[in-house]
């Protein structure tokens, strides 16, 4: 299979003839082979989304453009199956996981914001003047032109919509630079947006690679409006410097090193249950994973113990096989990067608990990305695994001896995503929550998520914030018009 970009309502492969590997993480296979851009096919998608700025997108009202997105949603759900069975060749990620949360979160993302452009409040203020006559003040709210989506590898469909569709909501354009990891389900993308009569030059896509390829053209396009990104903070930081030229506005949500607070009036059995899924779920492959684990010192053996039993029990094996709840690292060059810690760790003086190497699937699958969960003790605050972000199924587990010291250390790091508090104290819950520096704290409770809320981080985490109104704000150009009367 061969898979090139989607510009102005087409598939064209690109003038470069340039391609490179689509393989997968559970066995190496090949997948497809991807067309890469170049300068040429980036400029073909910026003016075609510059064309339809100006075209029937941009002259259709607020709820014929909320309708379209609903059939961009509709036709998602029309062909499940096909995404699911496309997320999963990239990534290796589980079919439950795939099935209950990426595809349905990929059309989610759509009909959400269509529905909350339509509920945007206006806003309308009367002023005295010295004549006595008054004047009128009111908001116009417009879209803020084209804007460059770079996606990543973990989530891809997921994490991709959630930019494009707020994106579209407010009658932008798009051109999407999906992760060189997972190119297939946004290429797949633009057959939905033909069917549901999104007009040509909307929604376009590149393939690439970052540095010197389709992501650097992209972002350093003067014909793009504004950036978005999710991924690393170091790729965050090139990306800024692109952006700073034309001072271009920008939205990012970057790394995390995510902590976790166990109290010793916490339900252990649940507080173990949702460190296991927050530290294991896709291969530890989510920008709010917990990687530290502070416990209080009463609490400390018992939770080791359940955690390390729990995590023993994960079924790892490839997306369609029973039971799976874990699969393979998204490649083995990031499965390199995740061992280089495994080594660290022990280096450094850390006790493994459990795992610490290649998981035994890869007896069965030799070409796959496979890895152990790992689980460790005796770290240092100052250890490499505990102030790096891994981005592997791993986490340190460390005692703390009261309230203000687990707030400290929990806060101590370059990163503030998010926090996990697990306590049944509701004013030690509400007091450490609001000590945290970070951009989302979860209550005895992880990965709970009203699409309509806030999300992003603080310190080196990201820019800005995505999810509900505060999404539309990043994609809408506000305009202040003064009426005197």
């Amino acid at each position: 299979m061969e898979i090139g970009h989607f510009i102005n309502g087409k598939y064209v492969k690109g003038t470069s003839g340039e391609v490179f590997e689509n393989r997968s993480p559970v066995d190496g296979s090949l997948i497809s082979l991807v067309h890469e851009a170049r300068q040429d096919e980036v400029d073909q998608a910026v003016m075609a989304a510059r064309r339809a700025l100006k075209g029937p997108w941009g002259k259709m009202s607020m709820a014929e453009r909320s309708a379209i997105l609903y059939k961009v949603a509709e036709g998602i759900e029309a062909r499940f199956d096909e995404f699911l069975r496309a997320e999963c060749a990239d990534t290796g990620k589980p079919w439950n996981m795939a099935s209950h949360i990426d595809i349905p979160r990929g059309a989610a993302n759509f009909k959400i914001f269509a529905d909350l452009i339509k509920n945007v409040p206006d806003e309308v203020f009367d002023m005295p003047t010295p004549d006595g006559a008054g004047a009128l003040n009111y908001a116009a709210r417009g879209p803020k032109g084209v804007i460059a989506v770079i996606s990543p590898w973990n989530l891809p469909l997921l994490l991709m919509t959630w930019k494009v569709g707020p994106a579209l909501a407010c009658g932008n354009t798009v051109v999407v630079k999906p992760s060189e990891e997972t190119p297939t389900t946004t290429a797949l993308l633009g057959e939905v947006m033909n069917a549901a009569g999104v007009p040509e030059g909307v929604y376009n896509v590149v393939q690439g690679f970052g540095p010197e390829s389709a992501g650097a053209y992209l972002t350093s396009h003067p014909e793009v409006d504004a950036i978005t990104f999710t991924g690393e903070t170091r790729t965050g930081e090139i990306i800024m410097q692109s952006a700073a030229i034309g001072l271009r506005n920008i939205s990012m949500e970057c790394g995390g090193k995510n902590p976790a607070l166990i109290f010793a009036d916490a339900d252990v059995d649940k507080a173990v249950a949702g460190t296991v899924r927050s530290a294991f779920v896709n291969c530890g492959q989510v920008c709010l994973g917990t990687e530290r684990v502070y416990v209080q010192r009463p609490l400390y053996e018992e939770f080791i113990a359940k955690l390390a039993d729990q995590a023993r029990q994960l079924v790892i094996g490839p997306p369609d096989g029973k039971g799976v709840s874990m699969g393979p690292l998204i490649s083995l060059e990031h499965r390199n990067k995740v061992l280089s810690y495994y080594e660290k760790a022990v280096a450094q003086g850390a006790d493994v608990v459990l795992g610490g190497g290649i998981h035994s699937a890869v007896e069965k699958f030799p070409g796959g990305a496979w890895i152990e969960p790992t689980i460790w003790t005796g770290v240092k605050d100052t250890d490499a695994v505990m102030k790096e972000e891994i981005f592997g199924p791993c986490c340190s587990v460390v005692p703390f001896d009261d309230e203000d010291e687990a707030v400290q250390r929990g806060n101590d790091s370059e990163y503030g995503l998010c926090a996990a508090v697990w306590t049944e104290n509701l004013s030690r819950a509400h007091r450490v929550a609001a000590q945290m520096d970070v951009g989302l704290v979860w209550v005895n409770s992880w990965f709970l998520r009203d699409l309509r809320t806030a999300f992003g981080g603080a310190k080196q985490s990201g820019i800005g914030r995505e999810g509900g109104v505060h999404g539309l704000e990043f994609y809408t150009e506000h305009k202040n018009i003064c009426i005197k009367l």
